[in-house]
This record gives C-alpha cells, sequence and structure tokens, in this order.
C-alpha cells in the first residue's frame, strides 16, 4: 500500500476527499455539531495510515495538490464580503476595532499560557499564528523559528473548536447582532470557522471572511512583537 501511495499522485487526495465526504454525511444524518466534517476527515486519514502502514511523508507526497488550493480557497472568501460591501462601509470602525480586539486576544492568550506553562521560545512562536488560515499561519510559523507540522495542527484543532462550539459561545454571550457574530468567529477560528458563519448567515459569512484577511494582515505584523517578548 505504502509503494501504492507512493507511485500515485492522486490517491491521498482521494483518501482525504472521501473522509470528508463521509464527514458529510455523518453530520447531515444525526445533526450533531462533534460530527464535524474536517475532525472526521482527519480521524479518518490518521486510521487509514495506521491500518496499511504508510509513512506520513508518503501520503503528504500524495495529497499535497490540496494544499495548493488553501490560498485560492481563500480568495474566494472576498465573493460574500463584495455582496456585503455596503454594510461594512456602514459599520466599519465597530468592524476595524472587533478585529483588533480579537488578533490581540489571541496572541494575548498565547503569550500568558506559554508563560504559566514555561514553553521554549520555538514552541510559543509555534502556537502564536493559531487562529488565522493556515496558508499565512504556515509562513508565519516558519519565519519566527516555529514547528510548521504543529503550527498546522493547532491551527486546525483551532478552527474545529470554533466550528463546533461557535453558536453555543453566541448564545452563551448573548451575542444576536450578525456582524458581531461574523467577527467574533472569523478573528478566532479562521476559514473553518467561517463554514459555521456561513450557514448561521450571509452578513455572518461576509463579516467573518473580512475578518479571515484582516486579522491574518495584523497577526503577521502583531507576532513578529510578540515573539520578541520572550
Amino acid at each position: 500500500m505504502n509503494n501504492l501511495i507512493l507511485n500515485s499522485s492522486t490517491v491521498g487526495v482521494v483518501i482525504s476527499i472521501l473522509g470528508y465526504e463521509i464527514g458529510l454525511f455523518l453530520k447531515s444524518k444525526y445533526k450533531n455539531a462533534l460530527l464535524n466534517p474536517l475532525l472526521i476527515s482527519i480521524a479518518f486519514v490518521m486510521i487509514f495510515i495506521l491500518i496499511f502502514h504508510i509513512d506520513y511523508d508518503s501520503y503528504n507526497e500524495s495529497a499535497k495538490y490540496l494544499s495548493y488550493l488553501l490560498t485560492p480557497a481563500t480568495v474566494c472568501l472576498a465573493i460574500p464580503l463584495y455582496q456585503q460591501l455596503e454594510l461594512l462601509k456602514q459599520n466599519f470602525l465597530a468592524v476595524f476595532a472587533g478585529i483588533i480586539a480579537g488578533v490581540l486576544t489571541s496572541l494575548g492568550s498565547v503569550f500568558i499560557l506559554s508563560m504559566i506553562f514555561q514553553l521554549s521560545h520555538e514552541e510559543y512562536v509555534t502556537l502564536l499564528p493559531k487562529s488565522i488560515t493556515t496558508a499565512i499561519g504556515m509562513g508565519i510559523s516558519e519565519e519566527l523559528g516555529g514547528i510548521v507540522n504543529i503550527t498546522v495542527a493547532v491551527i486546525i484543532i483551532t478552527g474545529v473548536l470554533g466550528n463546533v462550539m461557535a453558536e453555543s459561545i453566541c448564545k452563551l454571550f448573548k451575542i444576536k447582532t450578525a456582524i458581531a457574530k461574523g467577527v467574533a468567529i472569523g478573528s478566532s477560528a479562521h476559514a473553518v470557522g467561517t463554514a459555521k458563519a456561513m450557514e448561521m448567515g450571509e452578513i455572518e459569512g461576509a463579516m467573518s471572511s473580512l475578518a479571515i484577511v484582516v486579522s491574518g494582515l495584523c497577526t503577521t505584523i502583531g507576532a513578529s512583537v510578540f515573539a520578541n517578548l520572550r
């Protein structure tokens, strides 16, 4: 099986998509937030790799084409934002302030927790980009001297948790405004959270899409500043 993976440029892609489709089916059938398609697909790929004794590098080489789609997929999120451009103009300051607050909260929480758990500088900078999209977070982690593979894992976990808990958190803190929901989700749970925001409504999805881009840019600057604090 390992040779099949090595000699094929699509088997890894097929396995990944199959896992995601299983996740979509389970979520639509049981309507449970914990059955997140991304989480299910990750578990499926891990089980597949373990059962057939496939090393990660072989699988990654065969599935690398999915990674190439990350950047264009992120850019496509501009479409719902364009559709809500007038609403953005009317609430520009509030939206921008919300995104900045989200970025500072993300970076600040990593800084405080790294102090509490006495993380090394390498581990600390690895976690700094946890709340932004993978395409940007990988570059930041590499630039700051972090462990890129762990950064990717942390970003995915953050997104999945945000996707699963978004509605519950909004209800718990009585966040009812669509713009506020979108900004909060996008600035804390990037593209995976934005998928949930789009399910909640067009405005939530548009604001979350904006938050991904702006928080990514702000984190690029902010992470460099925070990295020098330890």
